[in-house]
């Protein structure tokens, strides 16, 4: 697997477009897996961010994985929330509240998770892993109200 080249790149920057701009009308679904809209607070700037992500459920929450396509340093996404857990999920057109908790490596509850989402987009983590040395987090985004 190679990184994303500017073709690539500019499709998913255009199904994020999509997928924002529509209020989660279009862009649910990316290559056939199931996507959602992780907005975070910039830890520098405290503007809201949005990131289209892959996402696995796992009861009422949803499991991510914190890729960054394989590159050594990891996604703005990820470092802003580990400054603030405080997030809003959007899953089509529903929004809601949530916390979101890094799940490292180490935890015993990583490898159950690792597996859900691995397998939810067709073992494509597992390729990125294999081109980084630093471990590649999940994280648990769980909503804190209902989804509507």
């Amino acid at each position: 697997m190679s990184r994303p080249d500017s073709l690539e790149r500019a499709y998913l920057r255009i199904h994020a477009a999509l997928y924002v701009r529509s209020g989660g009308r279009l862009g649910h679904r990316l290559a056939g897996v199931p996507s959602l809209v992780l907005w975070t607070t910039g830890r520098r700037t405290g503007a809201t961010r949005p990131a289209v992500l892959i996402y696995a459920r796992d009861g009422d929450a949803y499991a991510l994985v914190a890729s960054n396509h394989g590159y050594d340093h990891p996604p703005a996404w990820l470092l802003n929330i580990r400054a603030d857990p405080a997030v809003v999920v959007q899953v089509g057109r529903r929004r809601a509240s949530a916390l979101a908790r890094v799940v490292d490596a180490d935890d015993p509850d990583y490898l159950r998770l690792w597996t859900l989402v691995n397998d939810a987009n067709h073992q494509r983590y597992a390729g990125y892993q294999l081109r980084t040395p630093r471990p590649i987090p999940v994280v648990v985004v769980t909503p804190t109200e209902p989804l509507c």
